[in-house]
């Protein structure tokens, strides 16, 4: 058995102080006490800051983590799109999976204990069977000419191997109508769907027919077929049945009406997932954290790809939503609760201000257990 404990401890309840957290030898949460006097208490390792179980990353690419720093930040999302087509193919190679080998490490000892990772290859599949971090797969079907049966065999060899893994649509803008319908049929029971959701004001324009993606399709020759929508948010309520499961990604241009729409059509979870360090890089934009949190949305956090970040730190992530309860922000960023019964692994958060309960610019994390 181990005795921790900390300044504050990260519960369900909030931050509370005076809080010692005894665990069995395989990491499960034996019990939270008080005692009356801590400072008596004999056999208490005391960590300076606060203690919080494992993050959720709640959407990553770790297959891109080779392309960190090749995509020039504040282009704008086209030119981002247009920086990926390119990058990828010229930087693929034998040093992708050392690239995903050492963020996965860097991951796991910043806190992090489980990740939504969404997958257009296997290159991270050997590794994610191995690692200490439990990934969520989202096979991920691409490209106004995706064919699902590609998406299909990614998932089949993900479950072959082992690995949690469903069938994701990548976004509302880039998937014709029969490839979007198709990935909400092959979702499983329980199994969200993982979307990018109006991430950019060029989204909104397309569905308009003008703007740089609008432009960028027509370049190319394509032409979507599901603009008749008239929106992101209609086009997802029509082509997603209400009982699947939905993480929507980004949010950045979300307004009340696309929340309306949203959460009036689904009866299944909706989670909202952030990633403001992503958003920062490629358009400076910022998501609508008050008008999320006035609607009493249930909010995750991630850090998207390297392509378009500059580190995977949840606490990066996490710093840059702004004026954020403490407690509730930990909250948005957790993989499980600390509580008896669970195994949520325990993460000393520092450089925390511990009078205003905000993060700072010296706030890390670093795991205990």
């Amino acid at each position: 058995m181990r005795r921790i404990s900390s300044h504050l401890l990260s519960t369900p309840h909030g931050l509370e102080a005076g809080k010692v957290v005894t665990l069995s030898g395989d990491g499960m949460v034996v019990d939270v006490s008080e005692p009356p006097h801590l400072d008596r208490e004999a056999g208490v390792e005391f960590f300076p800051g606060v203690l919080v179980p494992g993050f959720f990353n709640a959407h990553c690419h770790l297959e891109l983590s080779y392309l960190h720093g090749a995509i020039a930040p504040g282009g704008g999302f086209a030119a981002f799109a247009r920086g990926m087509r390119s990058e990828r193919r010229r930087r693929i190679g034998l040093t992708q999976n050392e690239y995903a080998d050492f963020w996965d490490a860097k991951m796991w000892t910043e806190g992090v204990s489980a990740v939504a990772d969404i997958c257009n290859g296997d290159s991270t599949f050997g590794l994610k069977t191995r690692s200490r971090i439990k990934y969520r797969n989202f096979c991920e079907l691409f490209g106004l000419q995706a064919d699902p049966a590609h998406a299909v065999a990614l998932r089949d060899k993900a479950v072959g191997m082992g690995l949690e893994a469903g069938v994701t649509p990548h976004s509302t803008y880039s998937l014709n109508r029969d490839a979007f319908s198709a990935s909400a049929r092959l979702s499983v029971p329980d199994y969200p769907l993982s979307v990018h959701f109006l991430e950019s004001e060029e989204e909104i324009d397309l569905f308009r027919r003008r703007g740089p993606l609008w432009d960028w399709y027509t370049e190319q020759g394509l032409v979507p077929d599901f603009l008749d929508y008239g929106s992101a948010a209609e086009r997802l309520v029509a082509q997603v049945p209400p009982e699947i499961p939905v993480m929507l990604v980004h949010n950045c241009c979300v307004t009340q009406r696309d929340i309306d729409i949203v959460m009036e059509h689904f009866t299944a979870p909706v989670t909202w997932v952030l990633c403001p360090g992503s958003n920062r890089y490629i358009s400076g934009l910022k998501p609508p954290v008050g008008l999320l949190r006035r609607n009493g949305l249930r909010i995750a956090v991630g850090t998207d790809s390297l392509a378009s970040n500059t580190t995977l730190s949840m606490v990066d992530a996490m710093r840059l939503l702004g004026d954020v309860p403490l407690a509730e922000l930990l909250g948005w960023g957790a993989a499980d609760i600390i509580a008896p019964g669970h195994t949520p692994g325990l993460v000393l958060l520092t450089g925390a201000d511990l009078r205003t309960l905000t993060l700072t610019e010296a706030a890390k994390a670093q795991r205990i257990i």
